[in-house]
Order: C-alpha cells, then structure tokens, then sequence
C-alpha cells in the first residue's frame, strides 16, 4: 500500500541524505568566526567612548588652568602689568577694578630708562613687592604709564624692563610727544576702566613726590563730588610757532589762558573721570599743550578747581607734596642727579607727612 506524502516532500535518496547531513554538520559562517570580531570592535568602541571622554575633560581642565595662569587684564589693548603678574604667579583674583584712594600714573616714554630707574631708586616704589605695600600704607597705586611704538625693538626693551618690576600701564595709544593730549585721555579711560579710585593722579617723570602727603591731600572730606586740584594758573596764549608752547588753536582761547592746572601733576576726583571715559575720543576738543586741553575740558564741566601750591614747589619744605625739577634744571641738569640729590636731602625726604603745626592742631 502506497503511503501518503504531502505533495512537496520527496522521500530523499541515500545518497542525498548523506550530502543533507553533510551540508547540516557545515557550521554557519558566522555563527562562531564572528564572535571574536564582535567582541574586539566592542572593546574597541567602549575604548574609543572612554578615550574621547578623558580627552575632553583633559581639554576643559587645561583651558581652565590656562585662563586662571596666563589671563591679560586689557582694557582694548590697556594692560596693568602687576595684576597680571599678581594673577600669574600667586593665583591672586584681580579680574575686578581695584579699590584705591588715588591712581597715580607717572607718564613717561621710551628714552626715559633712565628716569625710571632713578625714581625707582628714590621715592617710587621698586618691584611688586614695593608697589603692594605703599599701596597698603597710603591707598595709592603707582604705574608707569606709557604707549606703544612700531619699533620692535623698543618694545621688546620695555617688555623686558616690564617683566623685572611690573610696574606699567600699557595704554592703547601710540607713544608720541606731539601728542600728549590723546595719550592723557587714553590714560584717563584705561585707568577708571581698571582701577576704582577717588583720585586719578597724572603725573611726569622728572618731578620728586611725596607720596604720603599726596595721600593725606586726596583723602580729605570735599564738599564737590567733581573736583580738579592742581597747582592752577593763567597766562597769555603763545601763538609764535617758533616759541616754545606754542598754540595751533590760539584764536579759539584769545589772548590769555583760562584757568587751569600745571602739566608735571594734577588729580582728577572719580566723577570728573568717568564723565571723561563715556566721551568719544572725537568728541573732544583738542590743543597743542595737554594742559591746556584738560583745563579746556573741565571749563565744560561743573567742576571746582582747587589750586594748591604744593604740588609744584621749587624746593622742599615742611608741606611740599611735589617739587618740580624741570624749572631749575632747563636742560642744563642732570636730571637724575638732581632727583637723587632731593632725595638725599633730608627736608624732602625725612620730613614728617604734616607739618609741625597741623600736627600740634590735631
């Protein structure tokens, strides 16, 4: 009897049943070959995830410690030199202004080396360490305030000198004694940007300072929040070109100056400063003499002038705050020398902060 089978089955030979049992004992290509692959490209991909992982926390680590270590404090290209040091070599946070009575910025150039180290030597503080603790005792800071030149050499002399004492505030303006005015207004502008000061002082380098009157002036209770001290005067406009000081501008002035200050050293209060540091840089006027410009700028504000003589004495005595060296030496001097020399004179430099007098009254 003929058994039943479904129509699609056909009962194999012998002979295919060996060649199904060989084909069904053929393991599968894939089945065990692959799993080695498998398992590498896993480790692989676990390793490439944990590599990329570390990469970037390494990468935020370092701009981290980078930015902590090597951070410029600018305003546009203004750079105060200590701060950066400060912040570079001790850690310390000096992102914000710093809080001082009075800024002092002795503007100088880049053939003044010599008057540098001749300050420095006499009554402006030497090195970080000097600036930091006459700022502690008095509550001004000193900067020497200088510009930039396209000579790269020069720049790299001062860079050098900069590197030693940290003691400059490079401004964003071009180094040029044909223009004071814009150098002072760049001074002004960079210094209320990194300093938060009651005074901004400017001052040259070729005068002798007393930098504990200086203090003991600025910190006196004033009745005008806009104040301008310098020792102030007037006199007629020289409009010879070939008489020194002379006035491009001379027939905007008239006849006499206005009143102002001398330019060897003058203080303006934090309110007459900031109003300077809104402005646009070509919305000021400006004059031949620098300060004669400042004076000009502080006859459009309400500002109370206040005339002291001693910031601009000849000589030392029990109350000068500044002597001026330039009226007695007029080129016929060694400057250095004649710092030296006041220095070493014990009215200058040994003298008590207030006078005899002042101090009995107290």
């Amino acid at each position: 009897m003929r058994s039943h089978q479904l129509p699609y089955y056909n009962s194999p030979s012998s002979d295919d049943n060996e060649k199904d049992k060989s084909k069904r004992l053929k393991p599968y290509p894939h089945s065990h070959s692959s799993f080695p692959s498998r398992r590498f490209l896993l480790l692989f991909s676990s390793f490439s995830l944990l590599l990329s992982v570390f990469s970037i926390s390494y990468a935020v680590s370092a701009s981290r410690r980078l930015t902590k270590t090597f951070t410029v404090y600018r305003c546009g290209r203004a750079e105060d030199t200590l701060r950066t040091h400060r912040a570079n070599s001790a850690g310390v946070d000096a992102a914000a202004r710093s809080k001082v009575v009075g800024l002092v910025g002795v503007h100088t150039g880049f053939g003044s080396a010599d008057r540098r180290a001749v300050l420095r030597s006499t009554w402006f503080p030497s090195g970080p360490d000097g600036l930091v603790r006459l700022e502690h005792a008095t509550g001004l800071a000193f900067r020497f305030v200088i510009g930039r030149t396209k000579d790269p050499q020069k720049m790299s002399e001062l860079q050098k000198e900069a590197d030693v004492y940290h003691d400059f505030l490079f401004i964003d303006v071009d180094e040029d004694h044909t223009k004071l005015p814009q150098k002072t207004l760049a001074f002004f502008k960079a210094a209320f940007d990194l300093f938060d000061a009651d005074f901004y002082v400017k001052a040259d380098d070729d005068i002798y300072l007393r930098p504990d009157r200086l203090a003991t002036l600025l910190a006196k209770d004033r009745a005008h929040r806009m104040t301008y001290i310098g020792c102030m005067k007037k006199g007629p406009v020289i409009t010879d070109p070939k008489m020194q000081w002379y006035e491009s501008k001379g027939d905007l002035i008239g006849f006499e100056y206005f009143l102002h200050a001398y330019g060897p050293i003058y203080a303006l209060s934090s309110d007459v400063v900031a109003a300077l540091a809104a402005a646009k840089n070509d919305s000021l006027r400006m004059f031949s003499n620098e300060d004669v410009t400042i004076g000009s700028w502080m006859l459009s504000m309400n500002v109370n002038h206040e005339d002291n003589k001693g910031i601009c004495d000849p000589t030392c005595t029990a109350a000068s705050i500044a002597v001026w060296t330039i009226p007695r030496c007029s080129g016929k001097c060694n400057l250095a020398e004649k710092i030296k020399a006041l220095h070493n004179n014990t009215m200058c430099s040994k003298t008590p902060t207030l006078p005899a007098e002042e101090d009995e009254e107290e």
